[in-house]
């Protein structure tokens, strides 16, 4: 069967431009019975009013590689986004992930990430981080996951801010769930706390949740609500941002 390698992606509201901190790799993953490769692409066209009038154009594709000892996930999640009265400026996120399976509950979770982000002042941001991925219930319908993780994070900011340049380690705690109360509808959440590990009051709560109806074998339509607060941005970011989506997503 020809695949379907072109995807519209319409309406999007949107409250306040999307402060990208964290990656929810969880509406990634894929649950296969064998050795196989799989992923997804999707292309997101947007049409923002606040402040000021944003075009936004979003292009996300992630490909996963699962023999159940092992699994590698790449994703690359590309925007360019153009201000009313200002030419286009863009934000990148590349997160390549690995899970050893240990026991039936336990994983160990390795990550790198890199991603820049013009609008909310961030010339490159770099992540690396390790550990463990509880399986704390799962069946076919339901699927809940604790993560705990130890990252070391390298932020440079824009022009804005002369010399601004942070190397911290940070905790990652994530709380996941699964729910696929029937075989057309799935319920993907994950909620994320990280703590800078010598200045707690420094901390980012980061929560996304997406509902995915589907309208085809490897076609669905999904509405993503993404909530995201930094107690320490950037100067002239806001701490709470969050933002609505609706699209159409290809899997294959």
């Amino acid at each position: 069967m020809t695949r379907l390698f072109f995807v519209l992606i319409f309406i999007i509201i949107d409250f306040n431009f999307l402060h990208a901190q964290v990656v929810n790799v969880e509406t990634l993953r894929k649950v296969t019975d064998s050795a196989k490769w799989t992923g997804s692409v999707s292309l997101d066209v947007s049409l923002i009013k606040n402040k000021k009038s944003i075009f936004k154009i979003a292009n996300k594709a992630h490909v996963q590689f699962n023999n159940k000892k092992e699994l590698w996930l790449f994703m690359n999640d590309l925007n360019f986004q153009k201000l009313e009265g200002s030419s286009f400026v863009n934000k990148g996120t590349q997160h390549l992930r690995y899970n050893h399976r240990l026991t039936e509950k336990i994983k160990m979770e390795a990550f790198v990430q890199a991603q820049y982000d013009a609008i909310s002042e961030i010339d490159f941001r770099g992540l690396a981080g390790l550990g463990p991925r509880f399986k704390l219930y799962a069946t076919e319908d339901y699927r809940f996951y604790l993560g705990t993780l130890i990252m070391y994070e390298y932020e440079k900011a824009s022009g804005i801010v002369e010399d601004r340049i942070q190397k911290d380690v940070r905790g990652s705690m994530y709380v996941s769930f699964s729910l696929y109360p029937t075989d057309n509808l799935s319920l993907i959440s994950t909620s994320y706390y990280q703590p800078k590990i010598d200045s707690f009051e420094d901390y980012r709560l980061a929560s996304e949740t997406s509902m995915l109806i589907k309208i085809m074998e490897s076609l669905a339509f999904k509405t993503t609500f993404t909530y995201n607060f930094d107690a320490n941005p950037i100067v002239t970011i806001p701490k709470t941002q969050y933002e609505l989506t609706n699209g159409l997503l290809y899997t294959f």
